[in-house]
């Protein structure tokens, strides 16, 4: 079984971005997105149209100033390797406690469409968790470094994030 990451957040944040499971070596470092090859902070980069740094705690500091918040959509899973497609027998996070305790979320943000079914699956379904009205999802294209069945450009992945971070931000 293996485990995520606590979730980056503070009370200032509005945008909510889940993935699904931290990457082997995200977990190994204990930092989001962390395989070179994800795109992730590039895409957020080319977003917002600036520069990210490469320290860690940096980017956290980038994330916080801009109002985004990570987390996964499971707290824990079987997987071998890093693909989202060999996760087994995921235990989803506490969501109904971290929107008590962080109200002020308006939206999130599903990196991929893996992180948006297994939120319905393991989340809704499973746990009976009932979004707030007021919260606004979109699926947003994947930063994994995998293609996936709809392939996009950098560029259209760029776009379609940029669009959702400035409409939900």
């Amino acid at each position: 079984m293996k485990y995520g990451l606590e979730p980056v957040i503070d009370h200032a944040s509005r945008i909510l971005i889940l993935g699904t499971l931290p990457g082997d070596e995200s977990l190994r470092l204990g930092q989001y997105y962390s395989n070179p090859r994800n795109q992730f902070w590039r895409i957020l980069a080319m977003s917002y149209d600036t520069s990210i740094p490469e320290a860690y705690e940096n980017r956290i500091r980038f994330l916080m100033s801009r109002g985004l918040a990570l987390w996964d959509v499971l707290k824990g899973a079987h997987r071998e390797g890093s693909l989202d497609s060999a996760i087994r027998d995921g235990i989803a996070n506490d969501f109904e406690t971290l929107f008590h305790h962080y109200p002020g979320i308006s939206a999130i943000g599903f990196n991929g469409t893996k992180a948006e079914q297994l939120f319905r699956r393991h989340v809704i379904r499973e746990q009976g968790f009932a979004l707030p009205q007021s919260v606004r999802t979109e699926v947003l294209p994947s930063t994994s470094p995998v293609p996936g069945r709809n392939i996009l450009s950098l560029e259209g992945k760029v776009a379609r994030w940029r669009r959702f971070l400035t409409d939900a931000g």
